[in-house]
Order: structure tokens, then sequence, then C-alpha cells
């Protein structure tokens, strides 16, 4: 049977207001304007967030991933792809992003694909115990994911990171340097648009944004802490923007404590990229205070949140980790010691009694931004990796080749 277009899988929701699904989009629909049809599978049904329009070149496929924990949920999702694959022609690539969706791919990849790409935004057998911190002693299940993780490895075609501290890792797991391409996240300049950081008022509260993941190995804590400390001297509001799972709720709203009373701190649901733009806008200072520990300094990210707000221009104070460096100058984002709120509170303290600094950080980290990270260069990276290291045609050289040989 003749192969036919690309599979991109994903164990993420799609849509949604998070990082992932914006780095999805992004690759799906570079991967369909540059070789044509691409079916798009991942968990659907998020409440409330309406599905973006797509290109023609792609079609998406929502997929139940329902369950009481992460592994019922893998094993839902895993029984609806399969339901979803039977009958359809070979695929000419598979893109998977976990091993939710690729170990069993993975598997039979001789029957189901031509190449199998794996790209590793991160590997749960590093980051599950963050989220599920009951899982950390479960030794058979922890011995599971490294096996599942390896077979990946090893059946990839073609591996995927957005970070270099990531894929020396994965070289240090096994996997073929020459099969491995780093392509860092991206950012979409229309959306986080440029604007120089706000001026100081009198008597109006120093506004500091943090987003993502409310947990200790994104550094929420951190920020509480450093927020603790500026409110010895001067009056502050500290915006946490990001999901709240029922387990994590309580944990930080007990981190909180009085500074919700004193309305130190507010708490968003996660909002639309234009909403958070916006917001960034509002504020004077994004932290990024990622702490030094193995999902961050051995497994390594690329934190899009990063990126998204050295393209606003608020200025930003950002641990001084090989991931952050990758990503900013010390010219273009304040870095700071991992896991020290004294060393956060100073920073913010140095960009209010210097508003010189804080301009110029901001206009270089826009500057970086537009130079390195728009999404159209990642897109573009990821298109050449298919057609050098695959040898997969793009379709304008399928449609000349077809008229060449009709003329």
């Amino acid at each position: 049977m003749a192969s036919s277009g690309i599979v991109y899988a994903s164990f993420d929701r799609f849509p949604a207001p998070k990082g992932a699904a914006v780095h999805i989009r992004a690759f799906a629909e570079a991967l369909g304007a540059a070789f044509g049809p691409v079916d798009l599978v991942a968990i659907g049904d998020a409440p409330g967030i309406p599905t973006p329009a797509l290109s023609n070149a792609v079609t998406y496929h929502p997929l139940g991933a329902r369950g009481k924990d992460l592994v019922a949920q893998a094993l839902t999702f895993r029984a609806h792809l399969g339901a979803w694959w039977h009958g359809r022609p070979r695929a000419k690539v598979v893109h998977v992003r976990s091993i939710f969706e690729g170990y069993p791919i993975a598997q039979r990849k001789a029957s189901l694909t031509d190449a199998l790409v794996y790209e590793v935004n991160g590997l749960p057998s590093i980051e599950l115990k963050y989220h599920h911190p009951d899982v950390a002693d479960d030794a058979e299940l922890m011995r599971k994911l490294v096996t599942q993780e390896d077979v990946c490895l090893q059946a990839a075609d073609l591996l995927v990171t957005p970070s270099a501290v990531t894929a020396e890792y994965l070289v240090s797991r096994g996997a073929d340097p020459q099969r491995l391409r780093v392509i860092p996240n991206g950012v979409d300049l229309d959306v986080f648009r440029y604007a120089p950081p706000r001026a100081p008022e009198p008597g109006r509260p120093l506004r500091l944004l943090y987003s993502g993941t409310m947990t200790s190995w994104q550094g929420v804590h951190h920020a509480l802490d450093a927020c603790r400390l500026l409110l010895r001297d001067l009056p502050v509001v500290l915006t946490l923007v990001g999901p709240l799972r029922k387990h994590t709720r309580r944990a930080l709203l007990d981190r909180c404590g009085d500074l919700l009373l004193q309305g130190a701190v507010e708490l968003l649901e996660p909002l639309p990229q234009e909403e958070l733009a916006r917001l960034h806008h509002a504020c004077d200072v994004v932290l990024v205070p990622l702490p030094a520990n193995d999902r961050n300094c051995l497994q390594g990210c690329c934190p899009l949140k990063l990126l998204e707000a050295m393209a606003t221009g608020t200025p930003v104070v950002a641990s001084d980790l090989p991931v952050v460096r990758a990503l900013a100058e010390d010219t273009e984002v304040l870095r700071v010691r991992p896991g020290s709120a004294k060393a956060i509170a100073e920073a913010v303290k140095a960009l209010l009694a210097h508003p010189i600094q804080g301009a110029a950080l901001s206009a270089a980290a826009r500057a970086r931004v537009e130079r390195d990270f728009p999404w159209g260069r990642a897109q573009e990276a990821l298109v050449n990796a298919y057609a050098d290291d695959l040898g997969i045609a793009r379709a304008s050289t399928r449609s000349n080749t077809a008229a060449s040989a009709s003329a």
C-alpha cells in the first residue's frame, strides 16, 4: 500500500491556552504547507476554547483521554488512537511528541509509517514526579517509562528538541547525534507586540508577572518569596497566570497565605495569547525563576514564556541557567542566581531604580527575538529537517515534477 501524508500525533490538549498547543499548531501548519496533507491527532474537548481555524492542509482529529490518573488517560488515548488508525493507509511520516502516543507507534513502526519523528520537549521519567509526586517512589513505573523512552529514541529516524541541553541529555541516553536536530521554540510577533517598559507613576504599585505551571519545578514559590521581600519596601502586586490542578491549588494557596488577603497576589486562569500579551504590557517586570533541578538542568527545556516576555518588551528577571543563557544574553534579560528570592527582589529593585537599564534590556530583548526566535524560523528549520534528513519532497517540488512529466 502506498504511503500517504503526515500524521502529527500528540498526547496534549489542543486547542489550549498553553505553550504546547501553540507549538503544535505552528509545526502542523508548517508541515502541511510544505508537504501536503497533515492529520493532527490530539486530546480534544477543551472546555470553552474554540478550535482555531487551520489551513486546508491540516485536518484535526480530537480524541478522548479519560481516566482518574495519567496512566489511565494515556491508555485511553492510545486505544482511541488505535481505533482511529484502523484501516488507514500507511503514513509517509508519523510525528510524535511523547511516549504516550509514540511508544505503540514505535513498536509497530514497520507497518505504520516510512519514517518516525520523535519531538522531545520533556521526558516523563524526569518530569512526572513534579506533576505527580506520589509516583516518584514507584520503581516499576519509572523503569517502564525509561524503557519506553529508549524504544522511541532508538526507533526514531529524526529526533527534534528545542534545547541544546536536552539534546546533550538525549545523546547521553544513547540517541544518535546524527539524527538529532535542535529547533528552539518561536514567538508569534504579531500577537506578542512590542511596547517600551511602563513609565513609573507615583503611588502605583509595582506589577510583577509570572505565567506558567504553578509548581516548584517552575519556581513559582521563588516568585512569591520575592514578592514578600519587596513588600517590605514598596507596594507590589504579583499576578500568577496558569493552570491550577486540584492537588496543587491548596499547596499554592497555603504558600500565598496573607499575600492574597493583602491584595499583593492575584491568581488568573490561563489566558488566550492576545490577552496574555496585553497583560505583559500592563506589568513592570516578568519573572522566570526556574530553579536548578534535573528538569531544567539535566533534561533541559526551552521556556516559551521567556521568549514571549522578551518579545513584548517588558523587562525580564530570569534564572541564570544554561537553558536561559541559550536564549538571552545578560544585555537582554537580567539574569540572577537560581533559587534565590533575594536575588530576584534585588534585581527588581535595580530595574525600578534604573529605568534606563530596563529600557535597554527591553529593546535588546525584542531585537533578539525578532532575529532568532520568530515561529517562521522554527517552522523553516523543521521543514528543512524533513526534507534534508528524511528526504521528504516538498509539495511544490512534487507539483513541478508532475507537471514536467505530463508536458
